[in-house]
């Protein structure tokens, strides 16, 4: 059983959704950031940064306990110790890893930008986050392009789509809402609706 520490952010959704799509059995608790349940001695002693996602796995390879953070390397960790979510393909490996990056260096920073800009920042103006906005939808527009004539991002469900789906997931009224991307709200309806997705969004709430 792994020790999932999640909240409600794409951030904690991407996790569970790795270890649910995994079919890695995991047990939720979940962090009320907002009362600082993240920088409880007992949560840092777990993750010292004091940010979610993070996982104890007390079966890790050669069954010893792992800890683990960022939602990227949970991310990994999952895929690999289930064998599922990687191409065999090296080719399409190298394919699905280029657009796992994509969406948690590219895509995923883009949209907590928005965030911070129209929410956190003392000064707030709405050219900076109009800026975002437009940038996150040039780069969905790229995703949009590569899902031309596929399911999948990078022709197989993997790693590159559990990544970016949580983060479409928060901007989701923003991607209807915006022009084109008839691919990508495809994409989205169609991780939406499986089982794992849907049960991990429920998980993390």
């Amino acid at each position: 059983m792994i020790d999932l520490y999640t909240a409600s952010t794409g951030n904690g959704r991407r996790a569970t959704i790795a270890l649910a799509e995994c079919g890695l059995p995991y047990k939720v608790h979940k962090l009320d950031l907002a009362k600082g349940d993240g920088k409880k001695p007992e949560f840092l002693k777990i993750n010292p940064a004091g940010a979610i996602p993070a996982i104890v796995d007390a079966d890790g390879p050669g069954g010893k306990k792992v800890t683990l953070s960022q939602s990227g390397a949970i991310l990994l960790y999952a895929v690999e110790k289930s064998g599922k979510f990687i191409p065999k393909d090296p080719a399409k490996r190298a394919e699905a890893y280029q657009w796992f990056m994509q969406a948690t260096t590219d895509v995923a920073p883009t949209s907590s930008a928005i965030f911070y800009v129209s929410t956190h920042l003392p000064v707030k103006d709405a050219g900076n986050t109009a800026y975002f906005e437009q940038r996150f939808l040039t780069q969905l527009g790229i995703v949009d392009k590569q899902l031309e004539g596929r399911d999948y991002i990078a022709g197989e469900c993997s790693i590159a789509d559990l990544a970016l789906y949580p983060v479409i997931a928060a901007r989701k009224a923003m991607v209807d809402a915006a022009p084109g991307l008839a691919n990508v709200k495809a994409w989205a309806a169609r991780m939406a609706a499986r089982p794992g997705v849907a049960k991990a969004m429920a998980d993390n709430g």
